[in-house]
């Protein structure tokens, strides 16, 4: 979506036209205020990276000389338009797809973009609050005239009783026959596809009612003299046909406000990027463009505290990054010349020079943002019961309604007829099932925001039930409990040696080698002030090591086979060397001249907060199991020291797939949480799939959660999440069944036998749409679940 506003030097925000034929067929010159059509001008100019363009050279001279002059008298720009082909989808039915804007032929519900970029606008909430507005303008002096007498205890004349039964008629005419037409529409829609829905219930209640009244009106003599009043007129329901639309649109409007709230995460998401870039083109000079303008390749400048536009490295500059959108820390991250940035975190005090690399919907926020509107758009399992039962329920309560209707016709008391059709009615608007359709939904949007500001991503809705059932935990090793990335551990010297002198002689080998290895005894050694100095003779033994001369000395750094070939005994450290390796460490030997110098012990360190997090999911009762590809030895040691239940080392992508298929055969629910290209099988074969976001592409598209700092952490906020929705999704549906199995019966008349109960239709339209309130506000309650301690 093209962003085309920039803000003045002047301080306010103005627009130019950045217009295209596709946007807008002319433009306002702001010098003039003449039209210019844009397809044929001649007299153009760039300004703040928007096209400004002019009737004729002079007005461009004038602008070009004073641009601040006439930046606030530039013309605001085009409304945003739809791209061509959006798809729109149905948030109570992600099944139903198509072309445009409409609504859903399943519940009657306004469809939506799929396509989470694509910003939806505010005009279906604005038109629902007006019409709610004119809405309840009409309904109140209805209430008052047709329950004021009743009320006061006030009787009129039978000629006054009449005009007032023809001002309700007047009053209720806008309310049935236009503010509830959409209704009708869309109860009919639902009839057309076998898919009755709440809007068909609605329709059917208000114009029973509507029509009773107006016959009632219009031919008073079609009715038995049981029917009349003591003025000798028939009882009309003007009032509980106007006031249960004015009632639903209420409903309608509060529900949009709700399903608001939901996506808010989602904006503040799309709200990180910011609307324009500062591009350099090729002879350096800075101009100011729209987003979407950004290319793979562009140079471009983030001044201090701005957010970085788009993914991107560094070139040039250094600064802090805030990256707790990313990771959720606050502690800044320091970047200089080679380092990632991933737009949408916030730069510090530092100005940063970025080479583009991912733009649009390939950036980590444009990814984070469609994960997050997948999941919301997916539909549970959970949602399946209730659309199984909502197939059945609308026959049903039409059922219940006539059959209401014929049993206080044949055997209530007089005026039959009126009984008959007020029950019938209020059946039928209680029963509407907009609470049971959006139990579901509605807790399965608010996760999936919820998770988002935690950095916990659900590609869909069966993700998060299948993660709260989970009994099995299966986590690779590298990358997902250790960092993947060695760092020395050990440095030993043998006698005649020091320490320092054997890491500065291997980080002078190291330093022109291309050993797994090599930047971590670099880093160890920079760490300690020992700089590499220059090595002659170098030479790289394939599966042994490297050797070299520094400063006249031979120098030899491997293994024990490299060790064994130079002729030099290392037995001297065999109890060192059994010891580091019993605690996965990787050993390498360094000689000095022929003779042992001492060794450099590498490992990968775990996860920071690897331990709590694993104390906290055994503590939920999960069995954590670790498939690691590195040796059997690396992966028992570090299962030790993490209290892991079982690990196995020495897997390849192909076991790890079976053994998780083997454990799910066995009726384990298994969740596999891993970050490499050798996870992606098992990730796959899982009920689910947990991608460390630190990992590969693959790995992400595997798997049903990931989890964006990829951290141990993250999986547990990930659970305590899933848990607190399947509860509250089963609250909201105990609440919706137990809503209607009791509502229903209460309108039919059921105990008015014994009690002389009955329902008012008007009171039934207003628990209805409660009822949905109800279960909205339910699920919103999961903004608030707290995702940092234990489970």
């Amino acid at each position: 979506m093209n962003h085309d506003h920039v803000q003045s030097r002047g301080g306010s925000c103005c627009a130019h036209t950045a217009a295209t034929p596709a946007t807008a067929a002319s433009a306002r010159d702001p010098v003039c205020g003449m039209q210019v059509d844009i397809a044929s001008a001649r007299y153009t100019t760039e300004h703040d990276g928007h096209t400004v363009y002019f009737c004729n050279p002079r007005c461009r001279e004038k602008f070009v000389a004073d641009p601040a002059r006439y930046a606030d008298d530039a013309p605001a720009p085009p409304a945003p338009v739809m791209p061509s082909g959006t798809l729109y989808t149905c948030p109570m039915h992600p099944e139903i797809e198509q072309v445009g804007p409409g609504t859903c032929p399943k519940c009657g519900m306004a469809l939506e973009p799929r396509d989470a970029s694509v910003a939806a606008d505010d005009g279906e909430l604005i038109a629902v609050r007006r019409k709610a507005s004119i809405a309840a303008v009409l309904a109140l002096p209805l209430l008052l005239v047709a329950m004021g007498p009743h009320l006061s205890g006030l009787h009129f004349a039978a000629e006054t009783a009449q005009w007032l039964r023809w001002a309700e008629a007047l009053l209720s005419a806008p309310l049935v026959l236009w503010a509830g037409l959409d209704y009708y529409r869309r109860g009919w829609l639902g009839v057309v596809h076998r898919s009755p829905n709440m809007y068909t219930l609605i329709g059917l209640g208000v114009l029973v009612a509507f029509a009773y009244s107006v016959v009632a009106l219009l031919a008073p003599s079609w009715f038995p003299p049981a029917m009349r009043d003591a003025h000798g007129h028939i009882g009309v329901y003007f009032e509980a046909a106007g006031v249960i639309i004015a009632l639903v649109l209420l409903g309608e409007w509060l529900e949009l406000r709700a399903r608001g709230k939901t996506s808010a995460a989602l904006r503040r998401l799309l709200d990180l990027a910011p609307p324009i870039a500062h591009r350099l083109d090729a002879a350096d000079t800075e101009r100011d463009v729209a987003l979407d303008r950004v290319g793979v390749g562009d140079r471009l400048r983030v001044r201090p505290g701005e957010r970085i536009p788009v993914d991107g490295e560094v070139i040039d500059g250094s600064s802090s990054v805030d990256e707790s959108m990313l990771s959720g820390e606050p502690i800044p991250v320091e970047k200089r010349a080679g380092d990632r940035l991933v737009g949408g975190t916030l730069n510090g005090s530092g100005s940063l020079l970025l080479r583009a690399d991912k733009v649009g919907r390939d950036t980590v926020l444009a990814r984070i943002v469609e994960l997050v509107a997948q999941a919301q758009r997916s539909k549970a399992p959970l949602q399946r019961l209730a659309d199984r039962v909502a197939a059945v329920f609308v026959p049903a309560v039409v059922t219940i309604a006539l059959l209401a209707f014929a049993a206080w016709w044949w055997l209530g008391p007089e005026p039959r007829l009126a009984y008959a059709i007020v029950n019938a009615v209020a059946v039928l608007i209680i029963a509407c099932p907009c609470a049971l359709g959006l139990a579901t939904p509605i807790s399965i949007m608010v996760a999936s925001g919820r998770g988002a500001e935690h950095g916990v991503l659900f590609r869909e809705a069966a993700a998060i039930e299948h993660l709260a059932q989970i009994d099995t935990l299966v986590l690779d090793k590298t990358g997902t409990l250790t960092q993947g990335r060695p760092a020395v551990s050990d440095v030993i010297a043998a006698p005649e040696f020091t320490q320092d002198a054997v890491l500065g002689w291997a980080a002078s080998l190291e330093a022109v080698s291309e050993h797994p290895l090599a930047r971590a005894v670099l880093e160890a050694a920079a760490a300690r002030g020992l700089a590499p100095r220059a090595v002659t003779n170098f030479t790289a033994v394939t599966g042994q090591g490297v050797c070299g001369d520094v400063e006249g000395r031979r120098l030899a750094l491997g293994n024990a086979a490299l060790m064994q070939a130079q002729g030099i005994a290392a037995q001297a450290l065999d109890a060192l060397l059994a010891a580091l390796s019993e605690s996965a460490r990787s050993t390498m030997f360094l000689a000095v001249d022929g003779r042992l110098a001492g060794l450099v012990a590498a490992h990968d360190p775990l996860k920071p907060g690897a331990r709590e997090a694993i104390a906290a999911l055994h503590a939920s009762g999960l069995r954590l199991v670790m498939l690691s590809g590195d040796n059997e030895a690396t992966a028992r040691a570090v299962g030790t020291a993490l209290g892991i239940d079982e690990a196995h080392g020495a897997q390849s992508p192909q076991s790890k797939a079976a053994w998780v298929n083997s454990a799910r055969a066995r009726g384990a629910r298994v969740a596999m949480a891993g970050d490499g290209i050798n996870d992606a099988p098992a990730l796959a074969a899982a009920d689910v799939g947990i991608a460390m976001g630190n990992g590969t592409d693959v790995a992400i598209e595997s798997a049903q959660v990931t989890l964006v700092k990829g951290e141990l952490a993250g999986i547990v906020r990930a659970r305590t999440l899933a848990r607190a929705t399947v509860r509250n999704i089963h609250q909201n549906l105990a609440f919706a069944f137990l809503y209607n199995g009791l509502g229903v019966p209460l309108a039919a008349g059921l105990l008015y036998p014994w009690t002389g109960w009955l329902l008012s239709p008007m009171i039934a339209a207003l628990a209805m749409s409660l009822s949905s309130v109800s279960v909205i506000s339910n699920a919103l309650r999961l903004r608030s679940v707290a995702l940092h301690g234990h489970l």
